[in-house]
């Protein structure tokens, strides 16, 4: 695992983390669905020190798949929209923590009570588990105990 860099990250924009410009949400879903260079994972992976073998787990793309995808240089449009959501629940848990990447990343890859004792990393495979990491996010963000 690589570490990540020391100075406070804020993302003011959903995808910021991938390197993506704000813009209009059909804008957003047009680009996802042509498909997003790989460049974005590894834009990721240097912001937060998750590795990008740890990336690809998440957003399951099988390793010769990976090995691929690094050649061509792009992602397919569903390994972009998961892509996403990992940017998207990662820069939540970024925000948590004021902007402190090591303490966001740290707790994405500790089992939460709160989540069953899963690890939110793991959790954000599928949309419904992202949604409940997101939940907790503005649950401890509201000062609710959980």
């Amino acid at each position: 695992r690589s570490s990540p860099p020391d100075s406070p990250a804020r993302f003011h924009h959903p995808g910021a983390s991938l390197g993506l410009k704000p813009e209009p949400t059909p804008k957003l879903v047009e680009r996802l669905e042509r498909g997003l260079p790989f460049k974005a994972a590894q834009r990721l992976a240097a912001a937060s020190g998750i590795t990008i073998p740890e990336i690809a787990e998440v957003i399951a793309i099988p390793e010769r798949t990976l090995a691929r995808r690094r050649v061509s240089g792009w992602l397919t449009a569903d390994e972009s929209e998961r892509l996403l959501r990992l940017s998207r629940v990662l820069e939540s848990a970024v925000n948590l923590f004021d902007g402190d990447m090591a303490a966001a990343v740290s707790w994405l890859r500790s089992p939460a009570r709160a989540l069953g004792n899963r690890i939110p990393l793991e959790n954000i495979r599928r949309e419904p588990g992202a949604r409940e990491v997101e939940t907790l996010i503005g649950r401890i963000e509201d000062g609710i105990f959980s």
